[in-house]
């Protein structure tokens, strides 16, 4: 839609403007607050340039989740590592003493079998040979027997037992029995054996601090097999893959955080552009029945939450329902039970969190209704401070302040007490489910079922599982609150638009004389039961001077509006050089007119930048000569920088001043008819009679409409006619009027009487 030059610059959002009045409805109603199951369907069909990157961005999440989770059960293997060496090695110690016991058994075997030979030799009946050797070597037999009946090798503690049983048998057999045996690579003699009886001979085998120091004093071959050490290569290689998951986790993190905001910023971006390019196919009566400061809040409030909201719940819901569910996985498959204590502690923790928050919703809306019922009362009484002192209800207005206050302290108490628990019952929760893992796992390790670098593990999994919890709660928050936002974005960019019109044939360089006929037009607000304009006829001749005037809401204004094609006409026609506006382009209506409202409207930027607008190759003679004519030269050439100075808060300009730019922003302009709604309304006396004679060289060779209450101003009109109820009553000039004595007369003698 084309831009008048001298429209009032609230444009199509300003609730004044070109519609001067709000319409029936005041330029007010509620937009819809529901949200539209629909909008997921719209906001992912908007987005779906994007897919890839948001695939790549929860991919990377996901990823980054995952290698997070395998970091607990890798630091379990670093725990086991240390915690194996810094303790002897009391598996090589079974295995030497199961070595020892099985050698000195095939000794004792070997040593009957000799004694039978021998006595087989001596002459001896073989069957009496065999019993005197067994009776031999049963002595040894028996003492093995002890050795030979070892529990299995791999319970705890069966070293100790194994040992016991070699210090059982008599020291000759042992020395008998005993023969140089091999472990692990490593010769241990029949010697080192017997010293190693010997100094487990003597020790109380249930005093620790006796045993680790005994040793010590262990035999060189027996101690280097069972001596203390770290396997650094086992723990520098799981360290150095950890830190690399670590790291990688880190990156993947930091690059979904980059393309989530790059996503979401764009689709902001995206969505402010659909917005703006929206706004001017809208109709006005869109902007009748819905707020200036809704479509505001659409266009700022609205999608930056959205944006805010995506990227905050998107990539963190599947990051956190990745590892809830893989940490949960991951605590299964290390251990049942331990598993069942850290999620029955953190369950029984939460489900206390949420009885509390549904207790503190109420009180929460209660302190935001308090709230915005006091900032309201604020509002009220500062801004009609005036009022308030004069009629002296200082007293009064503050009781209703104190009442008010002290109804937001008792609602904001019992909510911020209620929330302050959310905090410590995480704690809570998190501390709990360490004591159960510390707890179970401390019965577990006792028992042999598990090491400590589990319980490790354990501890950082109940973290893993708990945090989740809440992310995902937060998540689904920050997607309700994108669902509300997005309701109200595609609400709006869902609106009845304006027909195209690109069909339509442009006006081009053909030239207008202006030529203005009203011819039985009707017309409704969209909403309304009672009609604006009834039955409206006229016919306004090139260059005439139309003057509009009748008693507030007698349609004056809405006829401007239909004849700038604002709104669309219910009947008849509005004719332009006998061509219908409606068979025009919007914008070729717009570019034969300027305007000069009630209303004026500066934007921030230089005075030249004001008084030329949107149009191009205006040179500043013309500029001047504009500002000359309304009485404005000598004060712009007063400013500091002349007609450069950039009009803002710390230029204090006059309405009066304020309607002369907006007069010679539309003499600037110079198009073939001109309205005038109201254009000196806010100018004193002396100033008037300068901008009228300014406007008069303006309307001179142009077709002119003038709304006016001041019917002084409108005395030498071509054309005056009189409005009531949406109807022309009468018409003619000034003299022809006042002579007819009708209503025209007692509205102008009105004026004079006391």
């Amino acid at each position: 839609m084309a831009t008048n030059h001298a429209m009032p610059a609230r444009g199509p959002m300003g609730g004044h403007g070109p519609m001067g009045g709000r319409g029936p409805m005041g330029g007010r109603g509620a937009a819809g607050q529901k949200i539209d199951r629909k909008t997921w369907g719209k906001l992912l069909a908007f987005c779906r340039r994007y897919v890839p990157a948001v695939a790549i961005a929860l991919a990377c999440a996901a990823v980054g989740t995952i290698l997070t989770l395998l970091g607990p059960n890798m630091l379990s293997d670093i725990t086991d590592a240390i915690q194996n060496g810094i303790a002897p090695d009391t598996d090589k110690l079974e295995l030497i003493v199961t070595t020892v016991s099985d050698n000195m058994q095939q000794n004792a075997q070997k040593l009957a079998e000799q004694q039978a030979a021998a006595a087989v030799a001596a002459g001896m009946d073989p069957a009496a040979a065999g019993a005197a050797g067994d009776a031999a070597a049963m002595g040894s037999m028996q003492d093995m027997a002890s050795v030979a009946d070892t529990p299995d090798t791999s319970a705890p503690g069966d070293a100790t037992k194994g040992m016991e049983a070699l210090l059982q048998m008599p020291q000759e057999t042992r020395a008998a029995l005993m023969t140089d045996v091999e472990v692990d690579g490593v010769t241990i003699t029949s010697k080192d054996q017997q010293e190693l009886l010997d100094i487990f001979a003597n020790l109380d085998m249930n005093d620790t601090q006796a045993t680790m120091s005994a040793l010590d004093n262990l035999p060189k071959s027996v101690k280097s097999l069972v001596e203390p050490g770290i396997d650094m290569e086992l723990v520098l290689g799981t360290a150095t893959v950890l830190i690399g998951f670590y790291i990688a986790s880190y990156v993947l993190s930091v690059l979904q955080g980059l393309i989530m905001t790059t996503v979401t910023q764009r689709i902001s971006r995206g969505l402010r552009a659909e917005i703006s390019a929206k706004i001017n196919r809208l109709p006005m009566s869109y902007f009748n029945r819905v707020p200036t400061g809704d479509i505001l809040s659409r266009i700022t409030n609205d999608i930056d939450t959205l944006a805010q909201s995506l990227n905050q719940s998107v990539s963190t819901l599947l990051s956190a329902v990745v590892l809830f569910f893989g940490s949960l996985f991951m605590m299964i498959r290390t251990n049942g039970w331990m598993t069942l204590a850290a999620v029955g502690a953190s369950l029984l923790g939460f489900a206390l969190m949420m009885a509390i928050m549904g207790r503190s919703q109420k009180y929460f809306m209660r302190q935001q209704n308090a709230l915005g019922a006091l900032s309201g009362h604020i509002e009220e009484s500062y801004t009609g401070h005036t009022v308030i002192t004069a009629y002296n209800a200082e007293d009064l207005v503050g009781a209703e302040f104190d009442r008010m206050n002290a109804e937001l302290v008792s609602a904001g108490f019992r909510a911020q007490c209620l929330s302050g628990l959310m905090m410590p019952i995480m704690t809570f929760i998190g501390n709990f489910g360490y004591v159960a893992v510390c707890v179970a796992g401390g019965a577990l390790a006792l028992d042999g079922q598990i090491g400590f670098g589990v319980i490790v593990a354990f501890m950082l999994y109940v973290r893993y599982f708990t945090q989740p919890l809440s992310q995902i709660a937060q998540g689904v928050q920050a997607l309700q609150s994108a669902g509300a936002a997005g309701t109200r974005v595609f609400e709006f960019l869902d609106a009845e638009e304006m027909a195209d019109e690109s069909a339509k044939p442009a006006l081009g360089d053909r030239t207008v004389r202006g030529e203005v006929e009203f011819d039985h037009v009707r017309f409704t607000y969209d909403g309304a039961d009672k009609p604006v304009i009834k039955d409206f006829s006229a016919h306004a001749l090139p260059g005439q001077k139309v003057a509009i005037v009748g008693p507030t809401g007698a349609g004056k204004t809405t006829m401007v509006n239909l004849l700038m094609r604002f709104f669309e006409i219910d009947g008849g026609e509005i004719r332009i050089d006998g061509v219908p506006t409606r068979d025009m382009r919007r914008e070729d209506v717009h570019s034969l007119f300027c305007m000069v409202l009630q209303d004026t409207w500066l934007f921030e930027g230089t005075i030249r930048e004001n008084l030329v607008y949107c149009d191009e190759g205006v040179d500043d003679e013309k500029v001047r000569r504009a500002c000359r004519a309304v009485g404005l030269d000598h004060f712009i050439r007063s400013q500091p920088h002349g007609y450069d100075t950039v009009l803002n808060d710390q230029i204090n300009l006059s309405q009066g001043q304020k309607q002369q730019m907006t007069i010679a922003r539309a003499m600037i302009a110079d198009k073939p008819m001109l309205i005038l709604d109201e254009a000196t309304s806010n100018v004193d006396t002396r100033t008037e009679l300068k901008i009228q004679q300014a406007m008069d060289e303006l309307m001179s060779g142009r077709t002119s409409f003038v709304i006016a209450h001041r019917l002084s101003t409108i005395k030498n009109a071509d054309l005056i006619l009189v409005m009531k109820e949406g109807d022309i009553i009468e018409s003619g000039t000034h003299d022809e009027l006042l002579a007819a004595g009708g209503f025209y007369a007692d509205l102008y003698n009105s004026q004079f009487a006391e």
